[in-house]
């Protein structure tokens, strides 16, 4: 049975751990390898890292970084940045990668999903939605954008995470530009919304700044994965920097406090 996943995602910038607010404004915090270690030691569910360079810069998939994180890694690990072929998805998965993870070239090619899943298992198929509030008066709702949010789509999340799961994504991932680094929670709204409309699993990113955040989360939408950069990263008002993960026991008060809010609501 399919249960709650409490994910950490880690960026890459140049080679270095880092996190960004809004998208922007890479701040180093570490080493991603050390990070990792970390994480093994505190049992986190799964591992999602995002090299936010490769897809901007055109530039291939650092395979010597990736095996150096697989060989590292002892929980599951899903790597995203600089895919956009069957033959690289094929490669990573190949050095022990459980899933890969697509964004731009999902949503400019959703063909690939299907090429990529026929190849490695449509379980280890990610597909990433960058969303966005949009702004003006006059234009409300999200709209999805790709290469770091620089390029906006026509299509809304909910039309194209469809979209991407008929093309085979095994999972889909909804990645909150707006809420990115700024740990005043998640977009339930938008979150519900798209829950509702799939039968992949789904997993929310960006905006998690507690706890109380991932269960308010898994209480609005149940069996979900409740992904957060500097929640696991930064501790405190002044955002130093001290990797954590809450331990099993709390994890488990956490998802089951959120699955009985779900189950009455």
């Amino acid at each position: 049975m399919l249960r709650p996943r409490i994910i950490p995602t880690l960026l890459v910038h140049d080679g270095g751990l880092v996190k960004t607010i809004g998208f922007k404004d890479p701040k180093y915090v570490g080493d991603p390898i050390n990070a990792v270690k970390i994480f093994n030691e505190k049992e986190a569910d799964e591992l999602v890292v995002l090299d936010i360079d490769a897809t901007v810069n055109g530039a291939a998939p650092d395979y010597r970084m990736i095996a150096n994180l697989a060989a590292e890694c002892r929980m599951p690990l899903c790597y995203g940045g600089g895919i956009s072929t069957v033959e690289q998805a094929e490669h990573i998965i190949s050095l022990g990668v459980e899933k890969v993870a697509l964004s731009t070239a999902a949503i400019e090619r959703p063909l690939l999903l299907s090429e990529i899943a026929e190849r490695v298992g449509r379980q280890s198929v990610v597909a990433i939605v960058d969303v966005r509030r949009r702004s003006g008066l006059l234009r409300k709702g999200y709209e999805v954008t790709t290469r770091n949010a620089t390029k906006v789509h026509n299509m809304s999340p909910i039309e194209i995470a469809i979209e991407l799961e008929r093309a085979g994504a095994g999972e889909i991932v909804i990645n909150s530009v707006d809420r990115d680094g700024t740990m005043t929670g998640y977009d339930l709204e938008l979150a519900a919304a798209i829950r509702n409309q799939l039968r992949v699993p789904l997993t929310i990113l960006g905006g998690a700044g507690s706890l109380e955040d991932i269960s308010s989360l898994i209480g609005t939408c149940g069996t979900v994965g409740a992904s957060a950069g500097s929640l696991f990263v930064f501790k405190g008002r002044l955002r130093a920097v001290l990797i954590n993960y809450p331990p099993s026991k709390k994890k488990d008060e956490i998802c089951a406090s959120g699955l009985a809010r779900h189950a009455s609501s």
